[in-house]
């Protein structure tokens, strides 16, 4: 006769057994259904690529985004004998087959007969009638169109130095590159032409409305030190938006956010949270690589120039001004406003002139790049 631990232990085994047949092996997922698989150990999270979507998981927390849309998973995918599983309810809301389930080879050769029937149909339709145009998105067309978002204006001075202010900076320079761009035959638009003040969250919902091919919003950086250590820390520098890998990244997002708390801005905030981070980044994919191309370019085009990198010259952090930007972007530091040597040079003709001519050059090298790639795509 089975006594109550005997049961209470099946009953256990049988609650993990049924569990573990309820995961499904996210890698033999994606194989079976023609995705790539990437894992990225370090954030612990991994994405399933395939021709129409991005599916982004995290270990341990109960989301993923598919088409840019948060998703709530019945239980957050989990590390189990070295594979990463997700629900197998999780995973048929994404695919219709998963690794559980074996189909007799009468099924698969049915299938393959019926696509090869449907490779004919596709064939002979495509053969009788005209291809329609993609409808390209911002990172996959042609660069035309170039917002500049001069920061900060009017009430908001942004960073001041000894003998200028920030706003009154990006602004000049942010003119010069206009025109340079249109010399090119770009189209540009520009957040801001005058001294007023431009919310946040309303210069990439303008770049959007423009269906803006790049946005590029201009800057001057700062420290609060003494005048020995403002005499010391010097340079450019160029970031993206991506989860900060230093504190001085945090510090520096944290400064020019700090704006939209500083004139009560709706749903303003300083810093990202880790979930918002997640569900931004699978949002952001399709532009993250562009606007890295774009880096590039900025890089090799300001080398050689009065204001040298600083650092690397390239950094990341929740910039909330890039946050709603629909397209590849950058924020670009253009230079220390406390330094005594780079307020100078920013506030000359000169200076300005040159450092426009330089992202202008820069932009026109990723326009060619971008036209490259396409190439390679046969578009």
């Amino acid at each position: 006769m089975r006594t109550l631990r005997d049961i209470s232990l099946a009953i256990m085994f049988a609650a993990i057994a049924a569990t573990a047949a309820a995961t499904v092996d996210t890698e033999a997922l994606a194989k079976q259904n023609g995705a790539e698989f990437h894992w990225f150990p370090i954030q612990k999270t991994f994405i399933l690529v395939d021709k129409t979507d991005t599916l982004k998981f995290a270990v341990g927390l109960p989301y993923a985004t598919s088409h840019g849309q948060t998703v709530e998973l019945s239980r957050a995918p989990a590390i189990e004998g070295g594979h990463i599983v997700i629900d197998s309810a999780d995973a048929a809301k994404f695919f219709k087959a998963t690794p559980a389930t074996e189909k007799p080879a009468s099924s698969i050769a049915a299938k393959s007969s019926d696509a090869k029937a449907a490779s004919s149909a596709a064939k002979t339709a495509a053969a009788t009638k005209p291809a329609t145009p993609k409808n390209e998105t911002a990172g996959t067309r042609e660069v035309r169109t170039i917002v500049i978002d001069p920061g900060h204006g009017g009430k908001d001075t942004g960073a001041q130095g000894k003998n200028s202010n920030e706003k009154d900076i990006v602004l000049s320079i942010g003119k010069l590159l206009k025109k340079e761009l249109e010399k090119e035959g770009f189209n540009v638009k520009m957040t801001r032409d005058k001294d007023v003040f431009i919310e946040l969250g309303q210069r990439a919902n303008l770049a959007n409305q423009w269906d803006g091919d790049l946005f590029i919003s201009l800057h001057c950086n700062a420290i609060d030190a003494t005048p020995e250590r403002k005499k010391q820390i010097k340079g450019y520098h160029v970031y993206v938006l991506r989860a900060p890998e230093s504190e001085e990244d945090k510090a520096i997002a944290r400064r020019e956010n700090k704006v939209a708390t500083l004139y009560g801005e709706k749903n303003a905030k300083e810093e990202l949270s880790p979930i918002e981070w997640f569900k931004l980044e699978a949002r952001l994919e399709k532009y993250k690589q562009n606007s890295y191309m774009f880096t590039e370019e900025m890089l090799k085009a300001m080398d050689g120039g009065k204001i040298k990198r600083q650092s690397g010259g390239v950094g990341g952090a929740g910039f909330m001004v890039l946050v709603g930007a629909l397209m590849p972007a950058v924020l670009f530091e253009i230079g220390f406003i406390s330094n005594p040597e780079d307020e100078a040079y920013m506030m000359t003709d000169k200076g300005q002139k040159d450092i426009a001519e330089r992202i202008s050059k820069a932009v026109s090298s990723y326009k060619d790049a971008v036209h490259s790639y396409r190439e390679t795509l046969g578009r």
